[in-house]
């Protein structure tokens, strides 16, 4: 499936249809819903329905909420409505978040082996990958990785794991500020709650090169600034750009502003950082 080169993140509360058609006509070519939708992705099969060529993803169904059998049929009822145009973004969540967080590995192996049962493609799926267990797995049975709050080192190591030819689509997050003070002001708390607070985030943080120090209680600076690009244009692209230079085909971009900020034309003017707005 071809995602385009960039993509839209974002929570169900954002990702409007009307948005949707928005971001269609900015040249984004993938919006990826964040959180953990329910198992009935009725509200992607409404995006798609509000837009052409677009296409959605999630990131991601959780396997501890959504039926991986009430998943696969609702793949199955989008499929036929908007043929090559979805595509679903699994992951395992957080043992913080969820009192049955056992097993999590096998569980997820588990709602796989459900999904090709019920006939869900491996081609049609990606799974939210961070450490290497899991992009191994990604890479035996899905058609790539999803990861979530990753620099582009992360990328590198990910695409050698991966190995070539599977989907590589990060998630980056942007603050559109040159004063790094107040980038950090407003990127900060997308990062400390509740990410900083996540084993499974703090842990790949520390695998690549981020000390306690850097992962403890507000952050420090030096991970803020890694994790969430500001500055100048020219800087806000090169990461990006590092991004695919380490091996990312794809990368989903979360824009973090202010409440009250237009953020339709903050992602206007991101297409135009990117090199890539139609106007």
């Amino acid at each position: 499936m071809d995602l385009g080169r960039y993509g839209v993140f974002g929570h169900s509360s954002i990702l409007t249809p009307e948005r949707a058609r928005a971001f269609e006509s900015l040249g984004y070519g993938t919006v990826w819903q964040g959180g953990s939708p329910p198992a009935d992705l009725a509200h992607a099969e409404a995006m798609l329905d509000a837009t052409t060529t677009l296409k959605v993803a999630t990131g991601i169904v959780n396997v501890w909420t959504a039926d991986a059998t009430a998943v696969a049929r609702s793949c199955h009822r989008i499929e036929a409505k908007h043929p090559g145009r979805f595509l679903l973004g699994i992951g395992v969540g957080h043992p913080e978040a969820h009192a049955e967080y056992r097993s999590p590995y096998q569980t997820l192996v588990d709602y796989l082996d459900v999904l090709d049962a019920e006939g869900v493609p491996e081609d049609r799926r990606v799974l939210a990958a961070l450490g290497p267990r899991v992009l191994k797995l990604a890479a035996a049975r899905t058609a790539g990785a999803h990861p979530y709050l990753v620099t582009p080192e992360h990328t590198r190591q990910a695409r050698e794991i991966l190995g070539p030819g599977k989907l590589l689509a990060p998630e980056q997050r942007v603050v559109l500020e040159a004063d790094q003070a107040k980038a950090r002001a407003i990127g900060r708390p997308s990062v400390v709650k509740p990410y900083l607070g996540l084993t499974n985030y703090t842990s790949n943080l520390q695998r690549l090169g981020f000390s306690e120090h850097d992962v403890a209680g507000e952050g420090s600076d030096r991970l803020i600034d890694a994790l969430v690009v500001s500055g100048d244009d020219a800087t806000i692209a090169r990461r990006f750009e590092e991004h695919f230079q380490a091996g990312a085909d794809h990368v989903a971009v979360q824009l973090i502003a202010l409440r009250g900020d237009d953020l339709e034309a903050g992602f206007s003017r991101l297409a135009r950082i990117l090199g890539f707005s139609p106007a």
